[in-house]
């Protein structure tokens, strides 16, 4: 039996006065698990990071801002599944530009991370002083030599820039007072860590673009960067100096498809996003809401498109800044039409295939067969944040304690266990590569205006979860909060992102509350059905585009709850 256990969520609605950005109503909190409101709304992981968010909504901020303050919260309250020296995948909507944005808050291989040292590694071919970091068998799946360089920090100063009004000051004084509590030993190295930021960032009071810079310069260009350099080197790493001056975040336009009369927006071929993209092409073909919401048919075939999209994202995604991913044929409905046919009506598939969209053909005639050694897989968290002038940043923050980066009090991330070693594979490990990264928020517009935004913590299953939620809101017109409580299903029918786990071909995922009679119908049709945790751990903000009224959600199996004004 495979179990997910979902994340702590904690959502938080602010309704905002007539009278302005200021004037609110009492600090009352309601506390339940989902809420309505007007105005503006921070969902996210952990109740006291949405308390960070909504503090500087409050004071006037708008989504950047509150979002920043969130995920640095974040890097705290939910250390254990998210840590400073991590990631985190954002799509904004910018409602002055009316355009939605993808950046890629990514660190990328270092320059020693080569496909050939890690291939000695696993030979045993390393000195002995090498061999002791990590026991043989590819890329780590922990400890200092799976840490690319940090770039949560980079992402959240990026989002101020470019997006925000607050100095980076302003959003990371409720980290500094969840900090200051001291109830982790790294808590007061971190907190040091930030301090300085903030001293660097006063040393220009006047420009706050150029403070924002003086920022990102002390971290990654300055004394933090030679410290965590220094810190590398002695210990084995492969992190220096030039990975981390060089670091930078993209802004890049989303993958999107047209579905049902909505717009759904992904990150592009990075992540697993895009997969999302080609589901929803493949379920145009089929008329969902008759079929009924989570009934055998629908869940038949969901899943089943689902395993088709697995297996192109598994032959083709990678960094496009490196690889030529074919993602405007992957996402075509040309492509579609080709593959559609291969999901039988009445019974699963056994096999993974993967299609030629090159060549627009069902199927690929060579397909990739290669699997790796297998490593769990790790949980994120979640980040989702609307403001009063229509604004909405949908945010999946990552990464794992791998190690501490000296005294700074950074913890490192394990991303580079993403990447394979398959030479001539698309997400091969390459110095400054992106790893083809789980992490997948989802933004929905209807008549370019946001309605819906989705944050899921839960690797592979993020998106699992996330083509629920959104054909629960377009086919099944449902609310946030009766979508979140609905059933969920999934499959391990795919190469796992965490050391290329083998596939459980023809898997099925069912959550304990699923109707008996709908695990014994799609058993009948071949479904190897297992019973499972929740799948996925989800927070929604659905915006209604006509009068502007925002509903939000998280899972009731989490501990946290909702929170109103």
């Amino acid at each position: 039996m495979r179990s997910i256990v979902a994340a702590a969520i904690g959502l938080v609605l602010l309704l905002v006065t007539p009278h302005g950005a200021n004037a609110l109503p009492p600090e009352t909190n309601v506390i339940a698990s989902n809420a309505s409101g007007n105005h503006g709304a921070v969902a996210a992981g952990n109740a006291e990071s949405v308390a960070a968010g909504l503090e500087i909504l409050r004071n006037g901020g708008n989504a950047a801002d509150a979002a920043v303050a969130t995920i640095l919260a974040l890097t705290v309250t939910d250390s254990t599944n998210f840590c400073f020296g991590g990631e985190v995948a954002i799509l904004y909507y910018d409602a002055s530009r009316k355009v939605v944005e993808s950046v890629c808050g990514l660190g990328v291989a270092p320059q020693l991370a080569t496909r050939d040292y890690f291939v000695a590694q696993a030979a045993g071919q390393l000195t002995a002083e090498s061999r002791q970091v990590q026991k043989p068998g590819g890329i780590p799946p922990q400890g200092i030599l799976s840490a690319a360089p940090p770039a949560v920090l980079d992402a959240c100063v990026t989002l101020l820039g470019r997006y925000g009004t607050r100095k980076f000051e302003d959003v990371v004084a409720p980290t500094l007072r969840i900090l200051d509590q001291h109830k982790v030993d790294w808590h007061p190295r971190l907190a040091r860590t930030l301090r300085r930021l903030v001293d660097a960032e006063r040393s220009d009071t006047k420009d706050r673009i150029r403070g924002l810079r003086l920022v990102a310069d002390y971290f990654y260009r300055g004394p933090i960067a030679r410290e965590i350099t220094a810190w590398s080197i002695a210990n084995n790493g492969l992190i220096r100096y030039s990975d981390l001056a060089t670091h930078v975040t993209r802004i890049e336009e989303p993958a999107s498809v047209d579905y049902r009369g909505y717009t759904v927006f992904k990150c592009g071929p990075w992540t697993q996003g895009p997969y999302l993209l080609q589901t929803l092409r493949l379920l145009e073909h089929f008329d969902l809401k008759q079929m009924g919401h989570n009934r055998p048919q629908t869940i038949h075939t969901t899943i089943e498109a689902m395993k088709l999209a697995f297996a192109d994202r598994d032959v083709y995604y990678g960094d496009p800044l490196f690889v030529d991913v074919p993602l405007t044929e992957l996402l075509s409905t040309n492509y579609a039409k080709v593959r559609f046919p291969l999901i039988d009506p009445d019974t699963t598939s056994l096999t993974q295939r993967p299609g030629d969209p090159r060549n627009e053909r069902p199927l690929l005639s060579d397909p990739e067969s290669r699997r790796g050694l297998g490593g769990t897989s790790r949980d994120t968290t979640t980040c989702v944040v609307a403001d009063q002038w229509g604004n909405v940043i949908a945010t999946t923050p990552s990464g794992w304690n791998g190690v501490e980066a000296g005294e700074t009090g950074v913890w490192l991330g394990t991303r580079l266990q993403s990447f394979n070693l398959w030479e001539g594979h698309p997400n091969c490990i390459e110095p400054g590569k992106r790893p083809r990264i789980t992490l997948t928020p989802t933004l929905v517009l209807k008549d370019h205006k946001p309605t819906l935004a989705v944050s899921v913590a839960g690797g592979d299953a993020q998106d699992q979860a996330s083509i629920q939620l959104v054909i629960n809101h377009i086919d099944f017109a449902m609310n946030p909060s009766t979508s979140m409580d609905s059933f969920r299903f999934g499959t391990d029918h795919f190469i796992g992102s965490f050391r290329q786990t083998p596939p459980e071909l023809g898997s099925l995922l069912l959550s304990p509350d699923t109707d008996a009679s709908v695990a014994a119908d799609l058993s009948r049709r071949g479904h190897l059905v297992q019973e499972t945790g929740h799948i996925g751990s989800s927070v929604v903000i659905a915006i209604d585009p006509t009068s502007g009224k925002i509903e939000g959600a998280g899972e009731r199996q989490s501990d946290k709850r909702v929170g109103a004004y």
